[in-house]
């Protein structure tokens, strides 16, 4: 019996200590002697990449826009698409393993450096965002108990919030990372909350609730309005499901990436889809629309008591904040991989003696600062970060798909196993048509705010060319993608300012 519960503590250590994914990219990166990974490790990877704030907000994100319905359509399109670009992300690792400085390596490759610009100033802007919504969903949950914190947008959150960036900047830049002994609390304040949240909603379950709600209760929508509604949402929810596959020259088989991916990807819906559609079988969807966020802890809440509330809300709060310090670091790392390949300015790749990106951090905590000063103005704070965290995302992530079509149409290193050209053209073809959808689903509302932030970050571009001393724009493409994203950001605060857009 001791030599069982050893195997199983080691079998855990092993999976608990990979779970903080972005912090061990660092250190892999670094070391001489590559730690190869198990396919428990990169499964965890995705695990823990994919739980993080946003399921504790599926409950009213979902009820607001739609019913069970709605819901089970939104996940089926979000889930099949999701997984069609995660295997591209399989493809293009084992196929172009050279291409291994970030997401936005793809895009270069494929078509050219501005865009390959734009996919990493988007992926690293995006991820400073989804910073931010973090601290909005800290702030929010204490607001539940500690009034002066309101919706995490009053002046009180917003300086609490200030500190707290500094204080883990401060941390980072001294190199502070986290242990495994902090990586166990985290994991456990993930899953536990989710778990007891589940099967206390499964014991209070009301079959007449859930058919009148099914529909969407009193909503007057169609189903396809319902769900385009939500697929920002599960963008959001779904990011970390690359995790696998980014990190895939570092397993022991690269055969245990499409494994580790399924797995996690299967584990970590399923539990979303059961958060989602549970509460609609105890409370009126109207009334689940209308709860604060974290909507996980108020419907727990409404449930069982105040206690449900409490339980929930500490263990978001350990939760993200083990995240936070985690996705600090991935935001640093992005920007620094960027500079390393003369994307970014050469300034961003330089480090402190502690091996920590310095300049990277202090560009990434500034840009978190001051949007985190302008969540004071916005209405719904939590749902626009969240919101246009998934925008930014989905043009890197549109130019991953748009690259893997490009490689399989051409036929490019398919020479040995020519077998496998449909496969991964049709899975291809699929993730292209899926993330050209989301722009669609997500409006002209958050292409132009994202048009607003791509635009004038443009002038790194324009700053990193001029420091290699090339020619600024290669292409007419590249003047007219600019061009165009001039003009949208220009329309974008127009908008904003005459209360067309409210944020």
């Amino acid at each position: 019996m001791r030599e069982i519960l050893s195997r199983i503590s080691r079998r855990i250590d092993d999976l608990l200590s990979i779970l903080n994914a972005p912090t061990c990219m660092r250190t892999l990166a670094m070391s001489s002697n590559v730690v190869k990974m198990t396919r428990t490790q990169l499964t965890a990877m995705v695990v823990g990449g994919m739980i993080g704030a946003g399921i504790f907000s599926l409950p009213r994100t979902f009820a607001s826009a739609t019913g069970p319905l709605g819901a089970v359509v939104a996940w089926t399109i979000a889930g099949l698409g999701m997984y069609t670009l995660a295997r591209v992300f399989q493809m293009l690792a084992e196929r172009k393993p050279d291409l291994d400085a970030g997401v936005f390596a793809y895009a270069k490759e494929g078509f050219g450096d501005y865009p390959g610009f734009l996919s990493a100033f988007g992926y690293w802007i995006g991820s400073c965002i989804g910073n931010v919504s973090y601290w909005v969903l800290i702030k929010s949950t204490l607001g539940a108990f500690f009034p002066v914190f309101g919706d995490g947008n009053t002046v009180v959150a917003i300086l609490v919030a200030s500190a707290g960036i500094w204080l883990f900047h401060f941390m980072i830049l001294r190199g502070v990372q986290q242990a495994a002994a902090i990586n166990k609390i985290v994991t456990i304040a993930k899953v536990i909350p989710i778990v007891v949240f589940l099967v206390i909603m499964a014991f209070a379950m009301k079959m007449d609730l859930f058919r009148f709600n099914f529909y969407g209760g009193d909503l007057s929508g169609s189903i396809f309005e319902q769900v385009r509604a939500t697929m920002l949402v599960t963008v959001f929810v779904f990011l970390g499901i690359e995790g696998a596959s980014v990190y895939s020259r570092y397993a022991k088989d690269r055969k245990d990436v499409g494994a580790a991916t399924i797995t996690g990807f299967l584990v970590v819906t399923t539990l979303m889809v059961l958060v989602t559609l549970l509460p609609f079988a105890v409370l009126q969807r109207a009334d689940i629309a209308g709860m604060r966020q974290p909507s996980m802890a108020t419907v727990l809440e409404a449930v069982v008591g105040h206690w449900g509330a409490i339980f929930v809300s500490v263990g978001l709060l350990v939760s993200v904040l083990g995240a936070y310090l985690t996705w600090s670091l991935i935001c640093a790392e992005v920007l620094s991989a960027a500079a390393r390949t003369k994307d970014m300015p050469a300034i961003f790749a330089r480090e402190n003696a502690n091996g920590v990106p310095s300049s990277a951090l202090w560009a990434t905590n500034i840009i978190i600062q001051l949007i985190v000063i302008s969540t004071y103005w916005s209405r719904d704070a939590f749902s626009l970060m969240l919101n246009l965290t998934s925008a930014m995302s989905l043009i890197p992530f549109l130019l991953v798909a748009a690259y893997g079509l490009q490689l399989t149409l051409r036929g490019e290193t398919y020479n040995e196993r020519p077998n496998e050209r449909g496969r991964d053209l049709t899975l291809a073809i699929l993730a292209t048509i899926y993330t050209a959808f989301l722009l669609y689903a997500g409006g002209i509302k958050f292409i132009v705010l994202s048009a607003v932030l791509y635009a004038p970050g443009s002038l790194l571009y324009v700053w990193a060319r001029r420091e290699q001393g090339g020619k600024i724009f290669t292409k007419a493409s590249d003047l007219i993608i600019l061009g165009l994203a001039v003009v949208a950001a220009l329309v974008g605060v127009y908008w904003i300012a005459t209360g067309y857009i409210q944020i």
